[in-house]
């Protein structure tokens, strides 16, 4: 039985570090965005026991894929006799503080707990998916949400259904290397969900040390606030590289996009208050 699964990107409105815990975790406060824009995945239920990755991400070494790490975290807990043939069609750009990698493997999660007949609960699965990634559970949840620790504690939100362009320098930054960087700053006081209402400091903490490692970064925010009716100011999501840019209106934000530099790629995206059904 085959099926098609679709796997949302997200993006960070703000992203606050408040501290650097004994694990070598950081604290943060952030909005999660989910965006309509999506990788697809693909499943294929195999009798024998075997996960294989057919298709896809054939840059990233079978035994590092979050989503083949994700499968047989599943099929080890569960005991389960069943596997998959899994393919992938990647759209959302990696290394991008897009949270790709980390939706692949939560829908993986959940596609095959479904596929197998295995029945976790969303928060047995989260708890798996903690491991992997400190995005996961978010993207398990399938709401956007207040979040808080390192990620995993999560407060559902409604947002505006507004319009994100998002830009990429198609360039990959190591979110280990961004948190261990000089240039990263902190956010010590730690804010209310209600101070966020209005986007009150939507400053994202690792912006300065992305910068310092890709300082084309610089050059489309500033490229950004070109933009006609845009909504707040141009900002990094995650870790980077990838920036954003709001707008009401879809086509403002096309008519962005039109006049994005071609040696940058982008796409418009709708924000999303709840993760697309398969």
């Amino acid at each position: 039985m085959s099926n098609t699964w679709h796997s949302p990107a997200k993006i960070n409105l703000f992203l606050h570090i408040n501290s650097k815990r004994e694990d070598d975790y950081h604290n943060i406060q952030s909005i999660f965005q989910l965006l309509d824009y999506c990788d697809e995945l693909n499943f294929d239920i195999r009798q024998d026991g075997v996960i294989n990755r057919t298709s896809g991400n054939e840059d990233v070494p079978e035994d590092q894929d979050l989503i083949i790490k994700a499968a047989k975290a599943l099929q080890s807990v569960t005991g389960t006799k069943l596997g998959a043939d899994i393919s992938v069609i990647k759209n959302i750009p990696t290394g991008g503080g897009l949270g790709g990698g980390s939706s692949n493997a939560a829908t993986t999660l959940i596609a095959l707990n479904q596929l197998w007949g295995t029945q976790y609960s969303e928060q047995q699965l989260s708890k798996i998916g903690l491991v992997l990634g400190a995005d996961v559970p978010f993207f398990i949840t399938g709401h956007s949400a207040w979040a808080e620790g390192v990620g995993e504690i999560l407060t559902p939100i409604t947002l505006p259904k507004h319009y994100f362009l998002v830009v990429s320098i198609n360039q990959h930054i190591s979110t280990k290397e961004i948190f261990s960087h000089k240039s990263l700053t902190t956010t010590p006081l730690i804010g209310k969900i209600c101070d966020f209402s209005e986007l009150i400091n939507p400053h994202n903490d690792c912006l300065e040390a992305a910068i310092d490692l890709e300082d084309e970064i610089l050059e489309v925010l500033t490229h950004l606030k070109s933009s006609e009716n845009y909504l707040y100011q141009p900002r990094m999501t995650g870790t980077g590289s990838c920036v954003f840019v709001e707008f009401e209106y879809e086509k403002d934000a096309l008519v962005a996009l039109d006049n994005l530099p071609k040696h940058w790629s982008g796409f418009v995206a709708l924000a999303l208050n709840t993760s697309p059904k398969q």
